[in-house]
């Protein structure tokens, strides 16, 4: 089902588009390719939307906090907005400091295009963006597409697509906030999370990588076998003090992969709800909600504070274009670009 959700100050309208299969239920705009909701049920069936986000278009465009949001050109941060390639230095929009965030503001706030399709067994969108040579300073015009497909099992599954006339770099990703006791419940400290990753990025004091991946074992990012979130959130780690929390990139074990590959899983005990992810990439980047700040009121009319949610955007390694060691971000004409997450749910 497709509704008027808004218009932008120029007068662009933006649409809902309502999607359900095999219980999911979701709710997802042409603003962004957010997600705006996406209902769940519990262990006795009872249904609640377990992403973080707004009521109103209003507050997607007049704040940053990417709620659900598609993730590009670039996910993630590029130390001091830039990068050299083939020998040419390319100066992005800086965001967060004198660093580039998340593409410095592009795919989150464009209008996409949307075509809905249903088969069979799936449903989904079917979502294009074309960003031009040279917009928030990425060479290349880039041709993206994202596929949200809701399965007959009620998986979400999503396809990212790309490819470019000129020598780029591309590392898209997916920004929910998800809470599995519902959105607005609190804090998810007492969510059990595993993460099939035995080493981490570590980063400065202004969250870029050193280059280094070193060892999660005796480390508070230590998830291979299932913990809380809260269980060593406050041990006093000068990498915890960096980030105020969580929000580190975790090499996975299996690395690249041409399939998803399961990640990791997140659980809520008190609801049975519980996200299996699965991903074609080698990284995944685990915020813990750290800078929700008590400031933005959510879907429901609730406060939004530090810990309501976590975050797991599927990616490669931050600052990729300035780290050789990492695996490559780089698309060149003739390529194309492929990235796969799955998240699959129970209860």
């Amino acid at each position: 089902m497709k509704e008027l959700f808004g218009k932008l100050a120029d007068g662009t309208e933006v649409h809902r588009w309502s999607l359900a299969n095999g219980g999911t239920r979701m709710k997802v705009l042409s603003y962004g390719g957010i997600v705006q909701s996406l209902e769940l049920p519990d262990r006795h069936g009872q249904y609640a939307n377990v992403s973080l986000g707004f009521a109103g278009l209003d507050d997607y465009v007049a704040s940053s906090p990417y709620f659900g949001a598609l993730i590009g050109r670039f996910g993630n941060r590029i130390a001091k907005g830039r990068f050299t390639l083939d020998g040419e230095s390319h100066q992005l929009s800086a965001n967060e400091g004198e660093n580039s965030l998340h593409g410095g503001g592009d795919f989150d706030k464009r209008v996409w295009d949307v075509v809905p399709f249903a088969s069979d067994s799936d449903v989904g969108l079917v979502l294009t963006h074309t960003s031009a040579d040279g917009e928030m300073g990425y060479p290349g015009t880039l041709e993206a597409q994202v596929t949200y497909t809701v399965t007959a099992d009620g998986d979400w599954r999503i396809d990212y697509e790309a490819t470019t006339d000129r020598a780029t770099v591309v590392n898209l990703t997916s920004h929910v906030y998800w809470n599995l006791a519902g959105e607005g419940s609190g804090s998810i400290h007492d969510h059990e999370l595993e993460i099939a990753a035995s080493r981490y990025t570590p980063v400065d004091s202004g969250l870029i990588p050193t280059g280094d991946l070193a060892e999660v074992a005796d480390t508070p990012f230590d998830f291979r076998r299932a913990k809380t979130v809260g269980k060593d959130i406050r041990v006093a780690h000068p990498q915890l003090l960096y980030a105020q929390g969580f929000d580190h990139n975790l090499v996975l074990d299996k690395g690249v992969t041409a399939e998803p590959e399961h990640i990791a899983t997140l659980k809520d005990p008190s609801s049975g709800r519980a996200l299996r992810l699965a991903s074609t990439e080698p990284g995944v980047q685990f915020y813990s909600g750290n800078f929700l700040d008590g400031t933005l009121v959510g879907t429901g009319g609730t406060i939004y504070r530090q810990g309501d949610a976590v975050c797991l955007e599927t990616q490669h390694y931050p600052d990729s274009p300035n780290q050789p060691s990492f695996p490559s971000t780089v698309l060149r004409p003739g390529e194309t670009y492929r990235s796969t997450t799955v998240h699959s749910f129970s209860a």
